[in-house]
C-alpha cells in the first residue's frame, strides 16, 4: 500500500461513528467488555499491570482494562475525535482511575519515550493503518520482557479485492449514499439468517455480547474500514517469533473455501494472544 495511507488523511473517519457509539454505552456493554478482555487474558486480570490500548476508539476496552484492575492505561488514536471519545467515557466512568489519553498513530510509538508496557492491546486496528507489518512491528516494540501483545486482525477471504474497493467508495461516499448502502448490507445479512434458520432481531438485540459492540455501528465501521489489509494465523506466527515472541493463544477460523472463507458479507477477526520471551 502507498505511504500516504498511513496518515489520518486518507482513512475513514472512525472517530464520528465511535463519538455516536458512546451514547449507546450502559453497565451492559461494559460488563461484557470486561469479559470478552478477560477471555483473552486467559482469565488473568490485570492488577497492578500498565496498559497500552492502540486505537482505543470509544474508550470502552481502555475502561475495561481499569475495572479488571490495570495500574495505568494509556489509551492512543490517530484520530482526534476517538482521542476526545476515549477520554470522555473514562471520565465519566472512571474519574479516579490512573489513565491518559494521546492523539497519535501507533507509527508514532517508540519504547524509548513512552516505556514499555505489560499488556499492549489492539483489537481490530492494525489492519486500518495503512501498513499492517511495520504496524504490527511498532505495537510489538511497546511490550515489555514476559509481557503479552493482545490484538486482533481481520483473516483473509476470497473477496477482500471487493471490499478494498468497497471501502474505498464507501469511505467517499456522502452519508444519505452509506445509508443505502448499510440498508442493502442488512438486507443480505437478513436473507442469509434467513435461510439457516435464525432471527435478524434476535441477532441485532444480542450483537451486544460481542464485546459490548452495537450491530449498526460495527456495520458502519466495517464498510467504512479504508484503509484495509487481512492476514492469515500463519504470516502472524512468522512476524511474531521473529520479534522475540512465543504464542499464548490464537482464536481463528477456518474458512469453508480451500481454508479461506468467501467473505460474502465481510471478514471477522481472527484474535492473537502472544507474550514476548
Amino acid at each position: 500500500m502507498s505511504q500516504d495511507l498511513r496518515y489520518l488523511a486518507s482513512h475513514f473517519p472512525f472517530g464520528e461513528n465511535w463519538a455516536a457509539y458512546t451514547n449507546k454505552v450502559s453497565a451492559i456493554e461494559i460488563a461484557e467488555a470486561e469479559k470478552s478482555l478477560l477471555r483473552l487474558l486467559g482469565g488473568e486480570r490485570l492488577d497492578s499491570q500498565h496498559f497500552l490500548d492502540i486505537g482505543s476508539g470509544s474508550g470502552l476496552h481502555s475502561l475495561a482494562a481499569l475495572r479488571l484492575g490495570a495500574r495505568e492505561v494509556v489509551a492512543i488514536d490517530i484520530d482526534p475525535i476517538s482521542a476526545a471519545t476515549t477520554r470522555a467515557l473514562l471520565e465519566r466512568y472512571a474519574p479516579t482511575g490512573v489513565w491518559r489519553v494521546e492523539n497519535a498513530s501507533v507509527f508514532e510509538l517508540n519504547p524509548g519515550a513512552w516505556g514499555t508496557f505489560d499488556v499492549v492491546y489492539s483489537w481490530g486496528v492494525l489492519h486500518h493503518t495503512g501498513d499492517l507489518l511495520n504496524a504490527l512491528r511498532s505495537a510489538a516494540a511497546m511490550v515489555s520482557i514476559g509481557g503479552r501483545f493482545v490484538f486482533a486482525l481481520y483473516r483473509r477471504t476470497w473477496l477482500d479485492w471487493f471490499w478494498q474497493r468497497e471501502k474505498r467508495w464507501y469511505a467517499s461516499a456522502s452519508s444519505e449514499t452509506q445509508r443505502r448502502a448499510r440498508a442493502v448490507y442488512a438486507v443480505l445479512l437478513r436473507f442469509r439468517l434467513w435461510a439457516t434458520g435464525r432471527s435478524f432481531r434476535r441477532y441485532v438485540d444480542e450483537y451486544r455480547t460481542k464485546r459490548g459492540m452495537d450491530f449498526y455501528h460495527d456495520v458502519h465501521d466495517w464498510m467504512g474500514g479504508w484503509p484495509y489489509e487481512s492476514i492469515e494465523p500463519d504470516e502472524v506466527d512468522m512476524l511474531m517469533h521473529k520479534l522475540g515472541f512465543a504464542s499464548v493463544a490464537i482464536f481463528a477460523h477456518n474458512g469453508r473455501f480451500l481454508g479461506r472463507s468467501l467473505g460474502v458479507l465481510g471478514s471477522g477477526c481472527s484474535e492473537y494472544v502472544y507474550r514476548r520471551v
